[in-house]
């Protein structure tokens, strides 16, 4: 599956908001999006009006750059949450919660979910007592998401001790943050989700299609 090689800052100016590709370096005033508030290119400073359909791309685009899925995965959660009955939107972004690399970096092992996904693929975590190191891990509730014993002295692990500490948990998730082990207590809603984004253009996006 092709990667995205460039920069990842420019992701974010060219959606107009942070999307915490870079972990704390967004907290900082480094953030390109402080320094250069336009997208990337030679004419980005140019705002010009998008389109209805260019709206609905863009709505698109910044989730799935969110979540750091590719796009064939984005779909298939987008049908999977369509299928089931209920809101389609809110099904689809509890998917995308529910990635045990989203749960590791809601957990704060990682400063960004690019940084949670290396972890899982290193094969730090555990699932119920059992080693997953497969991002797109699906995560239910009842689940107890923990970093491998054997590897809580890590280099890694306790590079992000601090991070840790001062991590602001999700509320569908009880975390255990001295035993580095965490709870799905429920299922996520749309509302503990921060990203600002219209999701029922997405829903109208794919509609079409």
């Amino acid at each position: 599956m092709a990667r995205y090689t460039g920069a990842q800052c420019k992701k974010c100016r060219r959606e107009g908001q942070k999307l915490f590709l870079k972990g704390e370096r967004c907290l900082t005033g480094k953030c390109s999006i402080d320094r250069r508030n336009y997208a990337p290119g030679q004419h980005g400073a140019n705002k010009s009006k998008l389109s209805e359909y260019g709206l609905q791309l863009r709505a698109k685009q910044k989730t799935k750059i969110y979540y750091g899925v590719s796009e064939s995965q984005f779909r298939k959660y987008y049908e999977v949450a369509f299928r089931k009955n209920g809101v389609t939107s809110d099904l689809l972004f509890g998917l995308l919660e529910t990635r045990l690399d989203n749960v590791a970096y809601r957990m704060g092992i990682g400063t960004s979910r690019r940084e949670s996904r290396q972890l899982v693929n290193y094969g730090m975590l555990t699932v119920n007592g059992k080693t997953v190191n497969v991002p797109s891990y699906q995560v239910k509730v009842g689940d107890v998401v923990a970093v491998r014993a054997e590897k809580k002295d890590n280099a890694a692990i306790k590079k992000l001790a601090d991070f840790i500490k001062t991590k602001n948990v999700v509320s569908w998730i009880e975390m255990d943050k001295d035993k580095l082990e965490a709870k799905i207590v429920r299922v996520p809603q749309r509302e503990d989700v921060d990203l600002e984004v219209a999701e029922n253009l997405i829903i109208e996006l794919y509609s079409k299609q």
